[in-house]
């Protein structure tokens, strides 16, 4: 016979509870769940292994937020790119009178636990991580403090947990490649991302995707894994234009990297588009004034940015998204860096 008794019911953790547990008392349970700096690193980390095996929650809202503040955090600054995320939230609370913070890691793609610490001090309505995010512990603590957090990812790989907007790097790859089958061209090389990168990794394999449906085989040997800066282009390019069978076009994993195998074919003396096609990705507003202007993938950073602000706001008022992954679309804007190869003409 199954008991009715309430008593009988798990009861729900309290700060006792887990001072019990960890052998600590509730006023230091308590600094830890109030983000307070002033406990030692290993009984905090006791504190909070304590508090995720428990599922304390609090049981009282949230305060009221004295700063209607949102953290924007990167793992590094790219001006251009970075620009464009920052112009997109920034669309999305002007007319709200956010303020928004920005803050950059240093190329870490988790930030410490001394600055989440501040962070957690002085709660923002919301933190966005671009191209970065927080372990499962770090996680817990914002969701303790009621801080939500919402990640910018075009890698793709960010735990279901975290709410995501993101883009189709496969498709963009594959819509790149396509392009570039159609005109003629045979000999393609790609200048990918850090291929640790999801997002990298992806669009070489849409790319190679599109090769198969053609009935043709991608050329492994002409694949280069740079850093989606102008230099990693300039490099690879001069290395790949500078062979007895050069490639005739180029698909380069980020607009800077376009830039830079435009650079290094002029100081080959190229023609550009008749000895060379180019392709880039982001659309970048500079991509439609390189000379020639640059055929791109456009990924919506903008946008991405936007919705996941947007996501942030609901979230900071209580309101649930209908989804936690969001990947917007890309698409090819064609321009003037790409065109059939010499022979073909």
């Amino acid at each position: 016979m199954t008991s009715s008794d309430p008593s009988a019911e798990p009861r729900a953790a309290t700060i006792a509870t887990i001072a019990r547990d960890v052998g600590v008392s509730v006023a230091t349970v308590s600094k830890v769940l109030n983000g307070r700096d002033d406990v030692a690193p290993d009984t905090r980390a006791r504190v909070e292994e304590s508090l995720d095996r428990h599922r304390y929650r609090r049981r009282t809202r949230r305060a009221p937020v004295a700063h209607r503040q949102i953290h924007l955090v990167f793992h590094e600054f790219d001006s251009a790119w970075a620009m464009e995320i920052i112009r997109g939230v920034e669309t999305a609370t002007s007319a709200s009178g956010i303020e928004l913070v920005l803050a950059q890691l240093g190329g870490r793609h988790r930030p410490t636990d001394t600055w989440l610490d501040g962070v957690v001090a002085r709660p923002p309505l919301g933190v966005l991580f671009v191209a970065c995010g927080l372990t499962r512990a770090q996680q817990a603590k914002l969701r303790r403090r009621h801080i939500p957090f919402v990640a910018v990812d075009t890698d793709s790989v960010t735990p279901e947990s975290v709410p995501t907007v993101g883009s189709n790097n496969w498709n963009g790859g594959l819509i790149a490649a396509r392009h570039l089958l159609e005109l003629g061209h045979r000999r393609i090389a790609v200048i990918a991302g850090p291929e640790d990168l999801l997002c990298s990794r992806a669009r070489v394999a849409g790319f190679s995707s599109a090769h198969d449906e053609a009935g043709l085989a991608m050329d492994a040997a002409l694949v280069r894994h740079g850093t989606f800066y102008l230099d990693a282009g300039y490099e690879h390019g001069l290395e790949l234009l500078r062979s007895a069978s050069r490639p005739t076009a180029v698909f380069a994993g980020s607009d800077t990297q376009a830039m830079g195998v435009l650079k290094a074919a002029r100081q080959l003396g190229l023609r550009l588009p008749e000895d060379l096609s180019v392709v880039g990705y982001d659309n970048l507003p500079v991509a439609a004034w390189t000379g020639p202007a640059l055929t791109t993938v456009h990924q919506p950073l903008q946008d991405m940015a936007g919705t996941a602000t947007r996501m942030l706001l609901d979230l900071s008022d209580g309101v649930e998204p209908a989804s936690t992954r969001i990947d917007l679309g890309t698409e090819l804007v064609v321009r003037e860096s790409t065109a059939p190869p010499a022979q073909d003409r």
